[in-house]
């Protein structure tokens, strides 16, 4: 970015911004580790579960709506901070939390850190001019890696200090990330400009398919995202028998792979355009998941003289190299599906934004509980990866026919405008 894209304190707030929400992100995500041992010590289903990853999901995807339509009106960085402070009573008192149901309404107040994006979002473009918004956003998306920081720092703690450390040193850790953010994140105005609005303008936009279209897009590049980050772990376990140690480690290389080339693939969407990249990002991760559907299966072929035995399993080096490919598409395509709402929606960062982030943030919240149920039913592993399979061709669907509509459109135009239509 030169000199010419930003106002100055720009770097300084898209540091702390980022920062602000790589914790909040490791927050949002505590119950991906908890998770394995809940569910050696609890005797879970995989639909139980999906329902235990889902909760904190729920309230992160549902908030960021209001929140974002406050940050559209009011001073982001304020509503930033008192967000955080928020979520760190909830932090103190999970090591008090033993039960299912207990766990499920304190991950319903935990999931007040998934908010933060929609905030942090609208806090982000206030700094930034359009021919830059890609970068700035894909960087601050970077803060994604927050959830890598989890799945390496959590077990460290739990094994030094225990379990009932964990929820402490978060709320520590959150405590110093807003304080800091309260000292060194320089107060934009701009958005004081916006509070002439009336909530009623804010949700007008809301009611255009184009925005719905774009919160599908999110709900694969971002849903499939978190889903995944809570389903690896106990996948890996699971399908491959390895110890928790192994299946963090593994899931740690997806997830800090496909948060760190955010900031490149909103480059990609500055420099190429954001529906370029989304459509090959999809067709990456089609491609991908065809291959991870397809579960450990024998045949046996009757030949002429002996019969010919056949085993197809897509191994633990396949499978991971196959996740690191989609990870990569998903890091891509998160970046460049807001680098296209901005382009439409400039002034609507905080509501249209956190509409769409919403959307794709309800996919962390029913993709597990999908993943378990299709997993009860079917009985094998990959039905997961079956079902976002469907996910993912029911996006490309919608995308192949709205691009469609829009260049029929721009036809149509180009033909009033040159007198080769009459308007009516």
């Amino acid at each position: 970015m030169n000199r010419d894209s930003y106002i100055p304190g720009a770097k300084r707030a898209l540091t702390m911004a980022t920062m602000a929400f790589a914790a909040n992100f490791s927050v949002w995500i505590l119950y991906a580790v908890i998770g394995l041992d809940l569910q050696q010590s609890l005797p879970l289903s995989a639909t139980q579960l999906g329902f235990f990853f889902a909760s904190p999901m729920l309230t992160g995807a549902l908030a960021r709506i209001p929140l974002g339509i406050m940050a559209d009106r009011y001073n982001p960085k304020h509503i930033y901070t008192l967000q955080m402070l928020a979520v760190i009573p909830a932090l103190l008192i999970l090591p008090y939390v033993h039960s299912l149901n207990h766990y499920l309404w304190l991950g319903l107040w935990i999931g007040i850190s998934g908010a933060s994006f929609a905030i942090g979002i609208r806090y982000v473009c206030d700094w930034f001019t359009r021919n830059t918004q890609g970068t700035a956003m894909g960087i601050f998306g970077a803060g994604n890696a927050g959830a890598a920081i989890t799945l390496a720092l959590a077990p460290l703690l739990i094994d030094h200090w225990g379990w009932a450390s964990l929820g402490p040193s978060y709320a520590a850790g959150l405590l110093v990330v807003a304080l800091l953010f309260v000292w060194l994140a320089p107060s934009s105005s701009f958005s004081e400009n916006l509070k002439s609005e009336s909530i009623s303008s804010n949700l007008k936009e809301l009611a255009h398919l184009q925005v719905w279209r774009f919160g599908l897009y999110y709900f694969f590049v971002f849903g499939s995202f978190l889903a995944l980050i809570m389903w690896l772990p106990q996948y890996y376990v699971n399908a491959y028998n390895l110890n928790n140690e192994q299946a963090m480690a593994y899931t740690l290389f997806f997830v800090a792979t496909s948060s760190m080339v955010r900031a490149l693939g909103g480059w990609f969407a500055d420099r190429y355009g954001g529906r370029a990249v989304n459509w090959t990002v999809f067709w990456i991760c089609l491609v991908c998941l065809f291959f991870l559907s397809y579960p450990p299966t024998t045949m046996t072929i009757h030949g002429i003289t002996k019969d010919v035995h056949l085993s197809i399993e897509v191994n633990l080096w396949v499978f991971t190299g196959l996740i690191f490919i989609i990870g990569i598409a998903q890091g891509f395509g998160r970046a460049s599906v807001y680098k296209t709402i901005h382009d439409y929606y400039p002034n609507q960062m905080g509501s249209v934004g956190g509409f769409v982030a919403a959307i794709g943030a309800l996919g962390g919240c029913t993709l597990p509980i999908a993943f378990g149920l299709v997993e009860d039913m079917i009985g094998i592993h990959s039905a997961a990866f079956m079902l976002l399979y469907g996910v993912l061709a029911l996006c490309m669907t919608a995308m192949f026919f709205a691009n469609k509509s829009d260049r029929l459109r721009k036809r149509i135009h180009h033909a009033q405008t040159h007198n080769f239509l009459e308007e009516s």
